[in-house]
């Protein structure tokens, strides 16, 4: 038998020289025949196109193989190991030769969340490759993230970045798990990425964009791929399914119980259902308006200062820091900084202190979570660590009309602008809501920032502002003006004794 030989995907999967040892219970991947079925137009049978109008809506087969496919399907269903089938299956029995100039490649992208969801997707197709003699002969090389064919063409694995995602020749774009792709590089990385692969597919005829994923929320490309072509004739082909009718071998009994535990993430994770409890906190368009041309502000002598830190042990989050400072009609972002593991958190501890020593400041407050190790580590800098009243979900409530009033100006800071636009306002079963990250995500630097921002009006309220150090080292502090007086500097030392701006002056020594 020759791998070039002309031969569809589904008799691909029922040779024995082939994939077939991977299909023993052949029942338990009815659904997943017939979406391939579906995908690359082949014959149907009666029972095939029962099973392909109730997952997609649609009364008449496909006559083309789709150029665009969405399957929608819950978690366990299959879809990473059918990704890696499709793109062994495209690699091996096509050849995009004639579509290439001298030395060009044709690849198969596969793009996951992160590199653990990659690498399950590669040992997938390590094991068709190595186990298959037929596809083990056409290897040409094998790297960490690629395997090389000896018909020019490359299957590549990449985590979701649109950075990486760029400069391809692609006969295959294959996404994994894209409602869960984070948001560190982009508030929107489904719709960036997606972007940034098109055209490298233009050149290429027949290729084909296949984005598979549970469903999440009700926005961002899998959403509206759904809205807008599920159930509608066209090449854009959206396959919908909960977790066992793709594949039945997960118990209903634990299916029921995690409906039992949280309806709504139940539904979504293994019924396929968008979810309805989760909605958008703030719009691009507010952070936007915000943000000043700026991307950090030097100390001013005399203006009272306040910082917020997001500790991190240096293994997995980012250790944070942001301050602001208060002036008479808004609050002003002054410094951002944020250290990404690996790191020691004594050396990161020490960099903050000398920064908030810089804008006088003797008192950070931080997350209360974080334990004992950061007020040891800031009392040796001089630097008090006291642990926030506030949860994260409070201050970015207490943030929101802040934004959206115009009160607060930030800085250009694009994780900071990516991860505000990426937060979410959900809905628990008792019905309080919270303000948190999407899953996979991280919101480091927005929660530094919510707690300065937040801070300083709640300093203010209270009477003063809490930060100011003088040259011999008292703490001062900027009183809040009587009701319809003008903004005056009236300062109070950590006495609580009134003090004038000359007596402030005056304990400057000469120079």
């Amino acid at each position: 038998m020759s791998i070039t030989s002309k031969m569809s995907i589904l008799q691909a999967c029922a040779d024995p020289n082939l994939f077939s040892q991977w299909f023993r219970k052949r029942d338990s991947w009815a659904a997943w025949f017939d979406a391939l079925a579906a995908i690359f137009a082949l014959p149907m049978t009666d029972d095939q196109l029962a099973t392909y109008r109730r997952h997609t809506g649609r009364a008449d087969p496909p006559t083309n193989p789709a150029r665009e496919v969405w399957l929608i399907c819950g978690r366990r269903a299959g879809k990473s190991f059918v990704l890696a089938l499709i793109a062994v299956y495209l690699a091996a029995f096509h050849d995009y030769r004639r579509h290439l100039q001298p030395g060009e490649r044709a690849t198969i992208l596969i793009v996951a969340h992160d590199q653990r969801q990659a690498r399950v997707i590669f040992r997938y197709i390590r094991g068709f490759l190595t186990y298959i003699p037929l596809l083990k002969g056409m290897v040409e090389r094998e790297m960490q993230t690629s395997f090389d064919l000896n018909n020019a063409t490359t299957i590549e694995i990449s985590t979701a970045s649109y950075r990486t995602v760029r400069g391809y020749t692609l006969v295959a774009v294959l996404a994994d798990e894209i409602a869960f792709w984070p948001t560190d590089d982009a508030a929107e990385p489904d719709h960036e990425i997606l972007n940034a692969v098109r055209p490298g597919m233009a050149t290429i005829p027949n290729s084909i964009l296949l984005c598979a994923s549970s469903p999440y929320a009700r926005r961002g490309e899998l959403w509206e791929a759904h809205r807008k072509h599920f159930g509608q004739p066209g090449n854009v082909l959206v396959w919908k399914a909960t977790t066992r009718e793709m594949n039945p071998s997960v118990p209903q009994s634990f299916i029921d119980t995690e409906l039992e535990r949280d309806p709504a993430a139940a539904a979504a994770e293994y019924l396929a259902e968008f979810r309805t409890d989760v909605e958008s906190y703030i719009s691009r368009e507010a952070i936007d308006a915000t943000t000043a041309d700026a991307r950090e502000r030097p100390p001013v002598p005399g203006v009272g200062y306040t910082a917020f830190v997001d500790p991190s042990g240096g293994a997995a989050d980012s250790f944070t820091l942001a301050i602001s400072h208060r002036e008479p009609d808004r609050t002003i972002l002054d410094a951002i900084r944020e250290v990404t593991p690996p790191f020691s958190p004594e050396g990161v501890v020490a960099e903050y202190a000398a920064l908030l020593h810089r804008y006088g400041i003797r008192k950070v407050v931080g997350d209360r979570y974080a334990g004992e190790w950061p007020r040891e580590q800031f009392r040796k800098y001089g630097v008090l660590y006291e642990p926030s009243a506030r949860t994260k979900s409070d201050l970015y409530r207490d943030l929101l009309p802040a934004i959206n009033s115009g009160e607060v100006e930030l800085l250009q800071h694009p994780r900071l602008q990516h991860q505000l636009a990426s937060l979410e306002r959900r809905t628990a079963r008792g019905g309080r809501d919270s303000i948190d990250h999407p899953p996979g995500s991280h919101d480091d630097v927005a929660n530094a920032v919510a707690g300065a921002l937040v801070l300083a009006v709640a300093t203010e309220r209270r009477g003063g502002r809490l930060g100011t150090v003088t040259a011999t080292g008292q703490i001062v502090w900027r009183a809040k003006p009587p009701a319809g007086r003008a903004w005056v500097r009236r300062w109070r030392n950590d006495s609580g004794k009134s003090m004038t701006e000359e007596q402030v002056r005056a304990q400057q020594p000469t120079k």
